[in-house]
């Protein structure tokens, strides 16, 4: 049998390594605060490479204003809080591109000196092209989330005031909650806000009894049977009116949400 013979290996041929290479030649980094805006720009293009702005309108348009005389074309700021948001939907306008950087990433990147400011730091890291954006939806998706994030908003507060009607009703020993499965249902609310208007009999109150209800009227009034105090009356009727009143605000995001998913999005087929 004739013997394998084993094939040379290929030298790999070492290449010298390069220093990094400046892939946005034209970055600027923006350091926001609440009270001050810090902008930096690349060197060569303005001799003080580092100015300060307010917060106003007017100074976001001073802001765009010397970007563009800088001929910067995209910038990188950090996504702290929603003091970037009116900063970044101005230079969206403008037509210059944006970098959002989650400000965890920035502090995992080591080399940072003291001495250099924020500003100065995010456009020398854009500049070698080692920042990485945040996903930032289209304006139609972002004005939807806006909505929806109200609307969960408002049901929240609303359920906190549920749960003071609960506290007010309990207090006073009226336990609709073991007659009706939810309190703020057809059946539940009748007989919160009869109570509230100055019913007391208890088998007068369940007589609001919703047929589809699994107790029986009897059944009902033994467990409205209470002690109506003063006060526990002023926590509960507070406690409606409060609902009442987050119940009006979230019937229009509901509809300002459809209107705008059906004149924005485009039905998939």
């Amino acid at each position: 049998m004739p013997r394998k013979t084993k094939k040379k290996s290929k030298k790999r041929k070492i290449v010298k390594l390069e220093s990094l290479k400046k892939l946005n030649l034209s970055a600027a980094g923006i350091d926001i605060g609440a009270d001050e805006i810090y902008v930096c720009v690349p060197e060569e293009r303005a001799k003080q490479t580092v100015r300060s702005f307010g917060t106003y309108t007017q100074d976001l348009f001073e802001i765009s204003q010397w970007l563009r005389d800088c001929a910067v074309d995209t910038v990188a700021m950090e996504s702290t809080g929603v003091l970037w948001i009116p900063l970044y939907q101005h230079l969206s306008e403008q037509g210059i591109e944006l970098c959002l950087v989650n400000a965890k990433h920035i502090k995992n990147v080591p080399g940072k000196k003291s001495d250099v400011l924020d500003c100065q730091w995010l456009q020398q890291l854009h500049t070698y092209g080692l920042l990485q954006g945040s996903f930032r939806p289209k304006e139609e998706m972002v004005q939807l989330r806006s909505l929806v994030r109200q609307r969960e908003m408002l049901i929240n507060s609303r359920s906190r005031h549920i749960q003071h009607m609960h506290k007010a009703l309990q207090q006073m020993n009226v336990r609709l909650d073991r007659a009706v499965s939810d309190v703020t249902g057809k059946t539940g609310m009748s007989i919160i806000r009869a109570i509230i208007d100055g019913e007391r009999n208890c088998r007068q109150l369940a007589t609001f009894r919703d047929g589809r209800c699994r107790l029986s009227e009897e059944e009902i009034a033994k467990a409205l049977d209470g002690s109506f105090r003063h006060d526990h009356l002023f926590s509960l009727k507070q406690a409606v009116e409060l609902y009442d009143f987050y119940t009006q605000k979230i019937i229009p995001t509901i509809l300002r949400f459809w209107f705008f998913h059906f004149l924005w999005l485009q039905p998939c087929y």
